[in-house]
């Protein structure tokens, strides 16, 4: 019998597994707060009377003011999905414990995810990049909707939709950075450190699913085969989401393609396709994630095949229209 199937066998829950991974995931975090870059808004816009400087705000707003729609569009997503921050702090304490020692790694992850949303929040208002009214409307009713995914609760799960969806974040913040490069140096350097921020989480994340793999191999795979081939987005909750996600697919800030190279790059790192010595369930739900790549590229082709030129009208973005191919 192999030692992993051996060793998997000694856990009679979850939670047994999570408790024996918890001297692994403190080193885990003592590594990740020694390459972490402990940063604060602050730095980026003026915050305190002596930094006041009315020509800064100026010339921000005027180099603000050049930015494409498309790129307006995808920081609307981006500042609403940072700041449903509480969702994912109970969602993880739900799945992982108030009182236990993952508690630990929820308040240092939700200190460091919450400068984001601030520094976001902090340049829509003094760029006034968006109508910042219909921004905090929009921000008021998705916190208020709440967000229940079904894997709530389901500690595997809660690692595989957070390791997949810090990647997405991460490439999300980048593109929107892209759109606005040569134009605003600013909403760039932010970008950059918001994804910087995103691909330490990842990291995280991802290595630490990687070592339940390591001790419960089976539970672990039919897990991720119920997450995986396709996640909603935290802001799936926000009124016209679809028609956000859709102006921010044509913009080639992310799509499909780019969930198929998170999907693609998760079975590498985590050897799944290597896996052996499984049980019948472990095997169905390994040949289930080998599948996800073909089966998203074959949805990318038909979106695009099928995509016309299309005209968004978003009162966020002051009510302008929108035309994209």
């Amino acid at each position: 019998m192999s030692a992993l199937v051996s060793r998997s066998s000694a856990f009679s829950s979850k939670l047994e597994v999570l408790a024996d991974l918890e001297e692994t995931v403190r080193q885990f975090m003592a590594k990740h707060e020694e390459k972490r870059d402990n940063w604060y808004p602050s730095e980026f816009l003026p915050a305190n009377p002596d930094d006041l400087n009315d020509s800064v705000i100026t010339e921000l707003r005027d180099r603000a003011r050049g930015l494409p729609d498309s790129a307006r569009v995808a920081f609307t997503i981006n500042i609403l999905t940072e700041e449903g921050l509480p969702h994912f702090h109970r969602l993880i304490a739900e799945s992982l414990g108030s009182q236990t020692f993952w508690s630990l790694w929820n308040r240092l992850w939700t200190a460091e995810e919450d400068r984001h949303g601030n520094i976001l929040r902090d340049y829509a208002r003094d760029s006034r990049l968006l109508n910042f009214s219909a921004l905090e409307e929009m921000q008021f009713k998705y916190i208020r909707n709440g967000f229940y995914p079904d894997w709530a609760g389901d500690p595997y799960k809660l690692f595989i939709y957070t390791t997949c969806q810090e990647r997405a974040t991460q490439i999300s913040h980048l593109n929107t950075g892209k759109l606005a490069e040569g134009q605003e140096p600013l909403l760039v350097a932010v970008t950059q450190k918001i994804a910087q921020d995103e691909s330490r989480h990842y990291a995280f994340y991802m290595n630490v699913f990687r070592e339940i793999l390591a001790r419960d191999p089976n539970q672990a795979l039919e897990a991720a085969s119920s997450i995986m081939p396709a996640i909603d987005m935290p802001g799936i909750s926000i009124s016209n989401f679809n028609d956000y996600a859709d102006v921010i697919r044509r913009a080639g800030i992310y799509g499909p393609r780019d969930y198929k190279f998170i999907i693609e790059n998760l079975i590498h790192n985590w050897n799944i396709d290597v896996m052996t010595y499984l049980n019948e369930i472990g095997r169905k739900a390994q040949d289930k994630i080998m599948s996800i790549p073909s089966r998203l590229d074959k949805l990318s082709q038909y979106i695009e095949t099928r995509s016309k030129a299309k005209s968004f009208t978003f009162e966020v973005i002051y009510g302008r229209i929108l035309e994209m191919a």
